[in-house]
C-alpha cells in the first residue's frame, strides 16, 4: 500500500477510534488497540516494519518522547501533600508492592527473566488520567474513590514512566558489559540534560523572547533537541531526560505553560492515535504457541491478585471503608505509558536479542485490553452491589456567584439536588459558601478543574455568571461531559438586543434558560425589586393553573420537579407542563404583582 494512502487511513481510523470511545465513554487506547490488530495481523492492510523501514525506531522514540514529556507536566508535587494518605499509600509503596507482585506473575506464568519481569512490573502497575477519567464517568462511584482513582492515575503516570525508563537503563547497561558506573553515568546525564532543557525552556518563556504564536513550536523542538542530545551523550538516556524535564517545567513557577499543555495534549492526541495502531499492527498473528494464553494468566493474576494485594498494603489506616477499598482494587486499567513505552523497549531489546523480550508488547497488550473490557462492563455492577456508587447524576453545575447564580442554586439545593457553585470571584464564592453551598473557587473550564474540580453526581450545566464569553466557553467544555440537552445558559443579552456581530454561533451556546425573554439583567432587576423563588407542592386541589391564578400571570416556572424525582428545566420554548405531585419553583412577584 502507498505510504501517504496508509498515512491517511491511519489518521482516520484513529479519529474514528478516538470519537467512538467518546461516544461509548470508555478508553480510547482499547479502540486503537484492537483497529490496529485489524489493520495488521488480521488483515494484512498495513506492515509497519516494511512501511517504515529504518525510520520506525526513530518514529516512535520521538513520539514516546512528546507521550512522556506531556505526561510528566501533569505533576505537581506542592499537590501531592493534600492527595490523602492512600494516594500517597497507592503512588508509592503501593506501586512498589504492585510491580514486584506483577514481575514475580510475569516470571513465574510466563517464565520471563528476572530483570524483563520488572520491567514489565514497572511499566504495568500504571494506570492514567486517559484510562481513568474515560471509566469513572460511567463508574460513577463516591467522591472519596473517585479522588483516590484520579490522583492515583494523575500521579503514578509521569512516576510509573520514571521507574520504568530506570529500570530500562539497569537492563541495558547489563546487557551491553556496562559497569555500575556507567548506569550512574546514564542517568545523571539524563537528569541533568532534562534539567537543562526545563531552565532553557522557562527562560524564553519569562523574558517573552519568543512570540506566543511560536511558544508551542519552540516548546517541542526543546523536547526533542534534549531527547536526542541526551541519547547521542550517553545511549538510551533520551526517555529519562524529557521526563525530567516535563516534571521540572510543570513545577516552576512564574512559567506560563497552559497553551504548551493545551498544543502537547492535542499533539498527544494525534500521536497517540496513529501510534498504537502502528504497534498493534506489528504483532504477529497467530501469537506464539502458549502466549495468548500465557497473556490471559497474566492477566488474572494482575487482576485478582497483584492489584487486591498492593491496595490492601497502600490503604492500611486510610480513611477508606473496606467497601471503598474493594472497589479501589479492582479498578486499574492500564493504559497509554504501558503500551507505548513497552513497545519502544521491546524494539530496542530485541535488536539486542534478549531473551524473552518478544513477549513484552503481547503481554502488555492482553493485560490492557483485558483490565479495560472488563473493568468497564462490571465495574459500575460491583459499585452499586457495594453500595459505593453514586446515583444517577441529577446534580447541578452552577457557573457564576452572583446573586442571581445564589439564588437559584440554593432553590435548587432546598429541593435536595447536589448543587456546585463554580467561579474565580472570590467575593461571589465566599457569600455562596457563607449561604451553606457547595462551591468551587477557580474557572471551572481550566486545567486545574479538570484535576480538582468534582463532577461526581452532576449531570447538567446552569452557565450563569455576568460574563457572556466565559459562560458560552463553559457551554462549550460541558458539552462534552454532560451532552448538549444539558447544557443551559441564562441569557447576558436579549435577542433583540444583539445584532449579528454580537452573536455567538449556534455551536458556541447552550440552551436558553427561563425562556427567551429572560436575561441576566432583568432576573437581577426583578430580585432586586422583591421577587423571590418560591418552591410549591401542586396536589389535585391546588395545580399549575390555580398557582398562576394566586401569583399572577407574570409569575416565571424555572423548575418542575416531576413524581420520579426528575429535574425538569425551563429552557427556551420548552417548558415543563407542571402536573398535581410535581414540584414546583417559580419567581413570583412580591403580593402577586404583574411582572414588568
Amino acid at each position: 500500500m502507498d505510504l501517504a494512502l496508509t498515512l491517511a487511513l491511519m489518521l482516520a481510523v484513529g479519529f474514528v477510534a478516538q470519537w467512538l470511545a467518546w461516544r461509548v465513554k470508555l478508553p480510547a487506547i482499547l479502540f486503537l488497540l484492537l483497529a490496529g490488530l485489524v489493520m495488521g495481523p488480521l488483515t494484512g492492510w498495513i506492515h509497519p516494519d516494511r512501511i517504515f523501514g529504518p525510520t520506525l525506531f526513530p518514529m516512535v522514540s520521538l513520539a514516546v518522547a512528546l507521550i512522556l514529556f506531556e505526561g510528566s507536566m501533569t505533576l505537581r508535587l506542592g499537590e501531592l501533600r493534600g492527595i490523602g494518605r492512600a494516594v500517597r499509600g497507592l503512588v508509592s509503596y503501593g506501586a512498589v508492592a504492585a510491580m514486584l507482585l506483577l514481575a514475580a506473575a510475569v516470571h513465574w506464568i510466563a517464565g520471563l527473566e528476572w530483570e524483563l519481569a520488572l520491567l514489565f512490573g514497572a511499566l504495568t502497575c500504571v494506570t492514567g488520567p486517559t484510562v481513568i477519567t474515560p471509566m469513572l464517568r460511567t463508574l460513577r462511584p463516591n467522591a472519596k474513590i473517585a479522588n483516590a482513582l484520579r490522583w492515583e492515575g494523575i500521579v503514578i503516570d509521569p512516576l510509573g514512566a520514571l521507574f520504568a525508563v530506570l529500570v530500562f537503563e539497569a537492563i541495558l547497561s547489563r546487557e551491553q558489559g556496562h559497569s555500575l558506573g556507567v548506569f550512574a553515568l546514564t542517568v545523571l546525564c539524563g537528569i541533568a540534560i532534562g534539567c537543562v532543557g526545563a531552565w532553557l525552556l522557562a527562560f524564553v518563556l519569562r523574558r517573552h523572547l519568543i512570540p506566543e504564536y511560536l511558544q508551542n513550536f519552540g516548546a517541542m523542538a526543546v523536547v526533542l533537541g534534549a531527547f536526542t542530545s541526551s541519547n547521542a551523550l550517553t545511549h538510551e538516556s533520551g526517555l529519562l531526560a524529557v521526563t525530567i524535564m516535563g516534571i521540572v517545567i510543570g513545577n516552576l513557577r512564574g512559567v506560563h505553560i497552559d497553551d504548551i499543555m493545551d498544543f502537547k495534549e492535542n499533539l498527544s492526541t494525534l500521536l497517540v492515535s496513529v501510534l498504537f495502531i502502528v504497534l498493534a499492527a506489528r504483532l504477529s498473528w497467530p501469537l506464539p504457541d502458549g502466549t495468548l494464553l500465557t497473556g490471559i494468566w497474566v492477566f488474572l493474576a494482575a487482576q485478582f491478585v497483584a492489584r487486591p494485594l498492593s491496595v490492601l498494603v497502600a490503604t492500611v489506616g486510610s480513611a477508606l471503608s473496606w467497601r471503598e477499598r474493594a472497589l479501589v482494587a479492582y479498578v486499574s486499567p492500564r493504559g497509554i505509558v504501558a503500551a507505548a513505552v513497552s513497545a519502544l523497549f521491546a524494539i530496542k531489546l530485541e535488536s539486542l536479542h534478549v531473551n524473552g523480550a518478544e513477549q513484552l508488547v503481547p503481554l502488555v497488550f492482553i493485560l490492557i485490553i483485558g483490565t479495560v473490557l472488563l473493568q468497564s462492563g462490571t465495574a459500575r455492577p460491583l459499585a452499586r452491589w457495594l453500595k459505593v456508587a453514586e446515583p444517577e447524576p441529577h446534580g447541578v453545575l452552577v457557573y457564576g456567584s452572583d446573586p442571581v447564580a445564589r439564588t437559584v442554586a440554593r432553590a435548587l439545593a432546598d429541593a435536595d439536588f447536589r448543587v456546585l457553585v463554580a467561579d474565580d470571584d472570590w467575593d461571589g464564592i465566599r457569600a455562596a459558601r457563607m449561604a451553606g453551598l457547595n462551591t468551587f473557587f477557580g474557572n471551572p473550564t481550566s486545567q486545574h478543574a479538570d484535576h480538582h474540580l468534582d463532577l461526581t453526581g452532576l449531570g447538567r450545566l446552569l452557565a450563569m455568571s455576568t460574563r457572556r464569553e466565559m459562560n458560552s466557553l463553559a457551554c462549550v467544555h460541558y458539552r462534552q461531559e454532560f451532552g448538549r440537552d444539558q447544557v443551559f445558559r441564562l441569557r447576558n443579552l436579549h435577542p433583540e438586543e444583539q445584532n449579528g456581530r454580537q452573536a455567538f454561533s449556534g455551536n458556541l451556546v447552550g440552551h436558553a434558560l427561563f425562556g427567551e425573554d429572560m436575561t441576566h439583567a432583568r432576573f437581577a432587576g426583578l430580585l432586586t425589586d422583591g421577587w423571590r423563588l418560591k418552591s410549591t407542592r401542586l396536589t389535585d386541589t391546588f395545580d399549575w393553573p390555580q398557582f398562576i391564578e394566586q401569583y399572577g400571570s407574570g409569575a416565571v416556572l424555572l423548575f418542575a420537579v416531576d413524581g420520579g424525582g426528575s429535574l425538569r428545566i425551563a429552557a427556551g420554548r420548552r417548558l415543563p407542563d407542571p402536573k398535581p405531585g410535581w414540584l414546583v419553583i417559580a419567581l413570583v412577584p412580591p403580593d402577586g404583582t404583574q411582572a414588568a
